[in-house]
C-alpha cells in the first residue's frame, strides 16, 4: 500500500533501538539501561499524581520541571527545553537549528539515529572519521560547517572528550550551533552547561534515562541560549504543545531533586565498570577507556559476532554493531553485580 506514502517516506532508513527480548530469564545488557531503580521519591511523587487530575491536560510548559532542572545546573528557565526522551529533542533540534547550505558534521562512530535525522530533514552531513584510538579529534572539526553535534561520552564507544576540547570545537564554529549529547555525561564526564553562558552557539541534551533510571518515562532536556531554546520551543508548538504528561513533569522534578539518590547509583555503576573492565582486560579484551555506563571491548582472539552468539546462548545479550570499524567489537552495557558475573561467566574461559 506504499502507492499512499509521501515521496520521501520510501527512502529513509529508520534507527534500529536495541533488542528488547520478552524472556524474563535472560541477562539483558544490550540498552544501556540503568540496574537501579529510579529514585523512590521519584516514583512517591509519580503515585501520588495518579488520580482524577489525569482527565485534565498537564502544564504545555512543563513549569515544575523546567525549575527543577534550572535549579539543578544553575541556569535560567528560559535556557532549559523539554521533550518526550532526548530523541524528540534532538528532532527538533534538527528540524529547527541544523537545517543550512553546508554539511552537518558529526563523528562517523557515532550515535546512529543522526543520519537517521539526516534523512528524515533532508540535512546534508559529513561523517568525520574518529582517530586510531577511536576519539574525536576537535580540529577536525575546524572547516566549514552547517553544525556540529557529537555525543559526550561518545556512543557506542563510551570515549570522553574533555571540556576544554569541548570549547575549541565550539571556538572554531562561532557561527554553528555545536549540539553536544550529554547523555552518558553523569558517569564520569563534566558537564558542558557550565559553558552555556560563555557560548550563545552551544546546546547541550541530556536524558533521564540513563543516570536517572528513567528510560520508561522518556523525559528529555536541551540546555543553551534563549535563543537557541525558542527555536525549539517554535518547533514543539508546532508539533505537540503538550510533550510531558502529568506523571513525567512530577517524576522527573523529583529525580532531580534526589540528588543522593542520584549520586549514590552513578557511584555504584561506575564501581562495577571499573571492577567489569579489570575482569575482561585479565581475559585479554582491549576495552576503550570508558566514561559511560557501558564499555566497548574486542579481543584479539574471538570474532565479536561469534562472542555474542556464545553470550546469548548462555543467557546473556550485549549489542553488537555490523559497521565496518567496529565490527569487532561488543557494546556491553553495566548491569547489577549478579549480572556483571553472568556476563564474566558466560565467557568462561574462552
Amino acid at each position: 500500500m506504499s502507492k499512499f506514502w509521501s515521496p520521501f517516506v520510501k527512502n529513509l532508513v529508520p534507527y534500529v533501538p536495541g533488542e528488547q527480548p520478552k524472556l524474563a530469564k535472560l541477562v539483558k545488557l544490550n540498552t544501556n539501561e540503568n540496574p537501579y531503580g529510579p529514585s523512590p521519591k521519584a516514583l512517591a511523587a509519580m503515585q501520588t499524581e495518579l488520580n482524577d487530575n489525569l482527565r485534565l491536560y498537564p502544564d504545555p510548559n512543563s513549569d515544575l520541571l523546567k525549575q527543577a532542572v534550572a535549579r539543578y545546573y544553575g541556569v535560567q528557565g528560559n535556557q532549559v527545553f523539554l521533550g518526550n526522551g532526548s530523541d524528540e529533542v534532538l528532532a527538533h533540534i534538527f528540524h529547527g537549528l541544523l537545517q543550512h547550505d553546508q554539511p552537518l558534521l558529526f563523528p562517523d562512530i557515532s550515535y546512529s539515529f543522526y543520519p537517521v535525522y539526516c534523512g528524515l530533514y533532508g540535512i546534508e552531513f559529513d561523517a568525520v572519521p574518529l582517530d586510531e584510538q577511536f576519539q574525536i579529534n576537535p580540529s577536525d572539526y575546524a572547516k566549514p560547517n552547517g553544525g556540529i553535534i557529537f555525543p559526550n561520552p561518545n556512543a557506542p564507544t563510551g570515549c570522553l572528550l574533555a571540556l576544554d576540547a569541548v570549547e575549541q570545537i565550539l571556538k572554531a564554529s562561532p557561527d554553528s550551533v555545536v549540539v553536544v549529547d550529554e547523555a552518558y555525561i553523569d558517569f564520569g564526564g563534566e558537564t558542558a552547561i557550565t559553558l552555556v553562558d560563555r557560548y550563545p552557539n552551544l546546546l547541550v541534551t541530556q536524558t533521564l534515562s540513563k543516570s536517572r533510571s528513567l528510560a520508561g518515562l522518556r523525559v528529555g532536556l536541551a540546555v543553551g541560549h534563549p535563543d537557541l531554546i525558542e527555536a525549539l520551543e517554535r518547533i514543539k508548538n508546532s508539533f505537540n504543545s503538550y510533550p510531558l504528561d502529568r506523571l513525567a513533569i512530577v517524576g522527573a522534578a523529583a529525580a532531580f531533586e534526589d540528588r543522593e539518590y542520584f549520586e549514590k547509583t552513578c557511584r555504584l555503576v561506575i564501581e562495577s565498570r571499573d571492577k567489569v573492565v579489570g575482569q575482561l582486560e585479565a581475559k585479554g579484551f582491549e576495552v576503550l577507556p570508558s566514561a559511560a555506563n557501558f564499555i566497548f571491548a574486542r579481543h584479539p582472539k574471538h570474532d565479536a559476532a561469534g562472542l555474542a552468539a556464545k553470550l546469548r546462548e548462555q543467557g546473556v545479550i550485549v549489542r553488537h554493531f555490523k559497521q565496518e570499524r567496529i565490527a569487532q567489537f561488543l557494546r556491553i552495557s553495566i548491569g547489577a553485580p549478579e549480572q556483571n558475573q553472568a556476563l564474566i561467566d558466560g565467557l568462561g574461559d574462552l
